[in-house]
């Protein structure tokens, strides 16, 4: 199965929190990945909208010879997930699920917290997904409109990202969260400014992580596992190139430049 590869999809930058763990757990698998940058953000868009933008990166990713596909985002996962398997034979994983289990695990006191989009929130996906491990655990869920902007334009650090980092994150830590789930794959690129707000007795739940840790179990059982020492990668965008290539570079911490093409995706449904 070595020349399949692994889909990776998500609005913008921050599905590579899950390509960065793919490659840490799976490094033998041939990745391919879309970042719909010209569309981004998905978590301020209607549902409809939602469900429209995802099903064409879907399209586009299963040209590629997939043997597998990671929704790197949790609007989408939050929205659209039942629409997309039913496109496809092809295992699909979301970021909920895994997600909202490994918080469950992790809390000690039964209090958990959720930063996400403005859709994922509206959604109650992961309050769901929690309440049907544990409904005895108290969930406090804040929308975050801002972090996705500041992420994809580089402002990871400063003045500014604490700021806002630190309006979100008041209802939680007066509700003594002592787990934060990461609803959205941008947001651990945030972690250091979050880690300090929040505190080390503050676990935060990195959704790429355990995305990528999930599609990995469905491999194994599936018996689609490369074989391969390391495997490929190739990235897309919708927008321009060089934007993305200079963060994505930095977050993964090798030069991607000649391994990322621009696409125009077909507007029709």
């Amino acid at each position: 199965m070595s020349e399949l590869q692994i889909g990776v999809f998500d609005s913008g930058l921050g599905g590579l929190t899950a390509v960065r763990e793919l490659i840490r757990i799976l490094p033998g698998e041939n990745l391919v990945y879309f970042g719909d940058t010209a569309r981004v953000p998905y978590g301020t868009r209607s549902e409809e909208m939602i469900r429209t933008f995802a099903k064409q990166d879907l399209r586009f990713l299963l040209d590629k010879n997939v043997k597998a596909v990671l929704v790197a985002c949790g609007t989408i996962s939050s929205v659209a997930l039942p629409d997309l398997r039913k496109m496809t034979d092809v295992p699909i994983v979301g970021v909920v699920e895994p997600t909202a289990l490994a918080a469950c695990k992790a809390t000690k006191n039964g209090k958990i917290g959720i930063l996400g989009t403005s859709a994922t929130v509206k959604s109650q996906s992961y309050q769901r997904a929690i309440a049907a491990v544990d409904p005895k655990i108290s969930v406090v869920a804040r929308a975050c409109p801002l972090f996705v902007p500041l992420v994809e334009n580089g402002y990871l650090k400063g003045e500014i990202v604490e700021l806002v980092a630190k309006e979100y994150v008041a209802p939680l830590i007066a509700a003594d969260v002592d787990t934060v789930i990461l609803g959205c794959t941008h947001y651990p690129l945030l972690k250091p400014v979050l880690g300090q707000l929040f505190g080390p007795q503050v676990r935060l739940i990195d959704s790429g992580r355990e995305a990528a840790l999930a599609l990995g179990e469905i491999l194994r059982e599936r018996e689609q596992l490369s074989c391969a020492t390391e495997g490929s990668r190739h990235y897309y965008v919708s927008d321009e190139v060089s934007n993305f290539s200079h963060i994505a570079g930095m977050f993964l911490d090798r030069n991607i430049d000649g391994a990322i093409e621009k696409v125009d995706l077909c507007t029709d449904d």
